[in-house]
């Protein structure tokens, strides 16, 4: 659940401010807002020195120290993992761009131009000419020499005469010497890879400096948080004022704290008005922590007055991606691999959203079971009746229509709950039998299935329509209702559609893997030796769970934060409670 906020607002004497932040800071429960947000503000030097900071531990985590750890401060550390990185990125796109015109050059072979002045100086006149394939025999030169065909067909030939240039035939163009020799340019390319292995090695160095560089972001962090503290109070002397957000459960129990401090201040709680933005802070069930590894990889918080979907998105992610995924074996890698390597894959990825991808595992174990489906491999396929073979499409798309239908309309009815008694819940539950007479038109069109006054398809589309019209902007004005019913019911309509028949990418996607697990395993066995035949199943097993993983946020996540969310009304405008604490001054002082 979202816990309820009120807002403090506490006053003490100017002389006592660093007290009273203290006082604050040991209890723990006051997120602070400042009075002026723009004298509150940390130095721009500070915060350019944490986003220094968070960027070259953002690369350095990944790393597994090597080598001897260097001698460097957090600061300079981080500075040098950053021109490091700048450095790389320079040196691939030109490592890139010498491959490339060495490719261009493989005409030519390892000759330098140096060998050409060379020539020239002994009296040697050594010309290239593009020339058709025809005309070869009418060259007349003491040496002429085919090197290879050029992408136009015609033939690349070097013509040797001493003193003056040998005649050429028609058609015969002269090809200037290039402007650098292929092996020049391979030892440039040679050298910049050694420049960065040199500089990757050096980064295995600088990751022995990894926690001394999250000490210092932590540091500055609690300077920054500090300082908003300190600076975003309203000093009028005599007196010194702050504000912030408290839950609700908490807040009596602000001013007898104090007080047992030795702290007189007057402090005044309320409940938000309407125009109040306060942080979120959200209590979900224990088994519900691993979708919070989701949302802060995603960056979402609900807003305050929005709804805490940690159930909703727990129950459903897993299953999307499960059929998503669609095979018992990547469901076991996704399960045992973190497993196995916990610490490191924690340590890249969160704890909560190794937890998450490990639950996604087992659901998806569950369902290869049920599609037999082990590694592309369909060992009992013909005994069950769901599986994701060519003759069984149909039914996974009416389990994916069914599963979306059910997945919506629950969203409307959330809503409906929490606008009853309020007219307007009459609109969402209208939405919500809307939402499954489109799921028989949808069956109608992509399946062919009936749509007849004998199913219960039309009748919850009229019923619906008529309660989500008459009932979408609820008025004394009966026209006006309509009229602004009406209006809005077009493309509300459209969206419902698009929103079911979105989820049939349940069996388009699980389809296409499977598709194309078998594909590998026939590909690798084929080439009749395990020094291929390994090798080539890791590899295609590994890219198709890496598309997997990819479907599971472009299409597992997409169903749950857009369809399920807009259905549920949710905007996502929310901001994390972070109180302030304790451990922020602890740090400073050390």
């Amino acid at each position: 659940m979202i816990v309820p906020m009120h807002k403090a607002f506490i006053v003490a004497r100017a002389a006592q401010r660093d007290r009273l932040l203290d006082a604050l800071g040991a209890l723990g429960v006051v997120h602070l807002t400042p009075v002026a947000p723009q004298q509150a503000a940390p130095q721009e030097r500070t915060l350019a020195e944490v986003a220094r900071l968070q960027t070259a531990l953002a690369r350095l985590r990944t790393l597994t120290a090597t080598g001897a750890p260097p001698g460097l401060a957090p600061l300079e550390a981080a500075e040098e993992v950053a021109r490091l990185v700048r450095q790389a990125a320079e040196k691939n796109e030109r490592l890139t761009s010498l491959h490339q015109q060495a490719q261009r050059l493989a005409l030519w072979g390892n000759v330098r131009l140096e060998q050409f002045q060379s020539l020239a100086q002994a009296g040697l006149d050594v010309r290239f000419y593009a020339v058709p394939p025809a005309r070869l025999g009418e060259l007349q030169a003491p040496c002429v020499q085919p090197l290879g065909t050029l992408a136009d067909k015609r033939r690349l030939v070097a013509v040797v005469a001493r003193g003056e240039p040998a005649p050429t035939p028609d058609g015969a163009e002269l090809i200037a010497l290039p402007p650098r020799d292929r092996a020049s340019i391979l030892a440039e390319a040679a050298q910049i890879d050694r420049q960065l292995q040199q500089d990757a090695q050096r980064l295995t160095q600088l990751a022995h400096l990894t926690p001394a560089l999250e000490k210092e972001l932590a540091r500055l962090e609690a300077q920054a948080e500090i300082t908003v503290a300190t600076r975003g109070g309203l000093a009028a002397d005599p007196l010194y004022a702050l504000q912030g957000w408290v839950p609700a459960e908490k807040a009596p129990g602000i001013a007898p704290a104090l007080q047992e401090q030795g702290l007189p201040a007057a402090v005044v709680c309320r409940e938000p008005s309407d125009e109040d933005r306060p942080p979120t802070l959200i209590r979900a069930p224990r088994w519900c922590g691993p979708i919070e590894g989701l949302f802060r990889i995603l960056g979402t918080v609900a807003g305050y007055r929005e709804f805490d979907v940690s159930v909703a998105f727990m129950i459903a992610l897993p299953i999307f991606s499960a059929i998503l995924i669609g095979d018992a074996g990547y469901g076991a890698v996704l399960l045992l691999g973190p497993l196995l390597r916990w610490r490191k894959v924690t340590g890249l990825l969160g704890e909560q959203f190794t937890k998450l991808l490990m639950v996604i595992g087992g659901a998806t174990i569950v369902w290869g079971c049920l599609s037999a489906s082990f590694f592309g491999y369909a060992p009992y396929q013909s005994v069950i009746p769901v599986n994701m073979t060519d003759q069984s499409r149909f039914l996974m798309m009416n389990i994916s229509f069914t599963i979306g239908s059910v997945h919506l309309s629950l969203a409307q009815l959330w809503q409906a709950a929490r606008l009853f008694p309020s007219p307007a819940a009459l609109s969402k539950l209208g939405w919500a039998l809307f939402l499954w007479g489109m799921y028989g038109v949808v069956r109608m069109f992509v399946l062919g299935a009936p749509l007849s006054f004998r199913t219960p398809w039309p009748y919850c589309l009229i019923v619906g329509a008529a309660l989500a019209i008459l009932f979408a902007v609820p008025s004394r004005n009966v026209v006006k209702m309509v009229l602004l019913g009406l209006a809005n019911f077009p493309l509300a309509l459209l969206s419902t559609f698009s929103d079911t028949i979105s989820y049939v990418r349940l069996m388009a996607v699980g389809l296409a893997g499977s598709v194309l697990a078998g594909s590998f395993n026939q590909l690798a066995l084929a080439a009749g030796t395990l020094l291929i035949t390994v090798p080539a199943l890791v590899f295609g097993h590994g890219l198709n769970l890496g598309l997997a993983l990819i479907a599971l946020f472009s299409h597992g996540v997409r169903l749950n934060m857009l369809e399920f969310s807009n259905n549920l009304g949710m905007q996502w405008a929310g901001y994390t409670y972070k109180p302030f604490t304790r451990r922020v001054n602890q740090e400073i002082e050390s």
